[in-house]
């Protein structure tokens, strides 16, 4: 009898010292969302290639921020799609003051193409006697500091809250607004919905379809002891989540994945448009005391001499969900630029919202010259899915992926190549041995820029009899850049 039961631990003691093979793990999924290179999430290795950081175009001057109401301290700017018609919220504040001032307001703006922006005059709030004005929040204060908007996507929303609002600040916590239409609003209940922050920044606020929830992110410093509201540290960005709007769990500071830490001024976390499991904050890296531009320098400009000590510029941040941003390039995304101009305090803030902008663009928004007498906010424009790439140099290099299967017929990428690059593509089983008829012999070359283009085997783009297989992607790449992925 003991024998036998020395047996049997034996046996389950050798069973839970095996090494469960990596290609045994459970496999991800490609499907008709694209896959973003932002991160490691699909990438098992790389052989002389790398991620790389596509910087943006810089494009028009989209909104002047001259109206008596506005001024050179406007900020915080929102942009929301509602069907064919692009939202925008920003503050009106033409002096600098106190966060929550009663002389800030709430300002919007609305285009059909995200280029060309008209400022409506709605009528709903007086200004100076007249209601000939685009302001949709007024003598609010402090909320109109940083009122920051969502379109609420939750299915079953009631039709007065499609739209959601949050503000405050951390003396008084979040509040939350309501409107039916995003121009009337309302204030829903007399107590907060977070305490625990700081809040002196913009904070903002989505339903999370992957996740069944909705999110806020919002400012916190790394080193407060009392809810996060006590300015030591390094300005930081928390975490709560809600099911119902109303409810919200204790605050979570996010992390980094072991980066040096930065002053994040503003974060402007958002679901990506073309694939809601992917977060995208394009955020404010704020350097406090670096200086560029003298005191007299910024007098001429128009500026006031405490909007010159500082400089900033925007990064780029990934999560997939859950407490961690994936700071996988530390490099800015959008550097200052030429211009004494670009190197002012608080400027060159990004606005929250990325948005389509043509079949195989996108755009977003750059504040330039805050606290200068031409503040404005100017478009920056990339390529469908660029914001990063898997690229590869004139040598050549590869990158294989993690086992996934793929949710659909054929295998479609967003890539470019020089006149002298080119793409192949191989599948693999998991163990890595090609799989007949899917080699990199039997793939057609890919050459050309496209954001679509599906991959061609043996004259056929047909995947279906690997449809439930797990498998691995073999990409051979050559002067090229692969954007995204999808299965479809």
């Amino acid at each position: 009898m003991l024998k036998t039961i020395f047996q049997g631990l034996a046996i389950l003691l050798i069973a839970l010292t095996v090494q469960v093979p990596a290609h045994a793990a459970e496999a991800l999924t490609l499907g008709d969302q694209p896959e973003l290179f932002v991160d490691h999430t699909f990438i098992d290795s790389m052989d002389k290639t790398s991620l790389k950081l596509w910087n943006p175009s810089e494009k028009e001057n989209v909104l002047t921020f001259d109206k008596p109401w506005e001024g050179r301290y406007c900020g915080y700017a929102t942009i929301l799609q509602d069907g064919d018609l692009f939202m925008m919220y920003y503050r009106g504040r033409p002096e600098a003051g106190a966060d929550g001032s009663d002389d800030e307001t709430t300002c919007y703006a609305e285009s059909k193409d995200g280029i060309n922006w008209t400022k409506p005059n709605l009528g709903i709030y007086e200004y100076n006697g007249s209601k000939d004005n685009n302001i949709i929040l007024k003598g609010h204060a402090p909320f109109s500091h940083n009122f920051a908007p969502m379109l609420d996507t939750r299915p079953g929303v009631p039709a007065n809250e499609r739209f959601k609002a949050v503000a405050g600040t951390h003396k008084l916590g979040l509040f939350t607004f309501v409107s039916p239409d995003g121009k009337h609003w309302k204030k829903i209940g007399d107590k907060p919905i977070i305490t625990d922050g700081a809040f002196d920044s913009q904070n903002v606020a989505f339903w999370s379809e992957p996740e069944q929830q909705y999110v806020c992110y919002f400012r916190v410093w790394s080193e407060s002891s009392i809810a996060h509201s006590q300015f030591k540290g390094h300005r930081s960005i928390g975490r709560s989540t809600s099911k119902d709007f109303v409810n919200w769990t204790p605050t979570v500071e996010m992390t980094y994945s072991d980066t040096a830490r930065e002053h994040l001024y503003t974060n402007q976390t958002l679901a990506y448009f073309r694939n809601p499991n992917i977060y995208i904050a394009i955020a404010a890296r704020f350097m406090p005391g670096r200086r560029v531009i003298s005191e007299k320098e910024f007098a001429d400009l128009g500026g006031i001499a405490t909007y010159s000590k500082d400089c900033s510029d925007t990064v780029l941040l990934t999560s997939r969900g859950g407490t961690n941003y994936k700071r996988t390039f530390m490099e800015a995304f959008v550097r200052p630029g030429l211009g004494l101009n670009n190197w002012s305090s608080r400027t060159n803030y990004p606005a929250r919202g990325v948005i389509p902008s043509g079949d195989e663009n996108m755009s977003f928004y750059i504040q330039r010259n805050y606290g200068q007498s031409d503040h404005h906010l100017q478009r920056m424009e990339l390529r469908l899915d660029g914001f990063a790439s898997i690229h590869a140099p004139y040598d050549g290099g590869t990158m294989t992926t993690k086992p996934l299967t793929l949710d659909g017929k054929e295998l479609i990428l967003n890539y470019a190549t020089s006149a002298a690059g080119s793409i192949w593509v191989e599948l693999q089983e998991p163990d890595g041995t090609p799989i007949p008829g899917f080699t990199k012999k039997d793939c057609a070359e890919i050459l050309g820029d496209r954001v679509e283009r599906a991959v061609i085997w043996n004259d056929s783009t047909d995947l279906s009899s690997l449809k439930g297989k797990t498998i691995r992607i073999q990409f051979t790449l050559k002067d090229a850049d692969i954007y995204s992925m999808i299965a479809r």
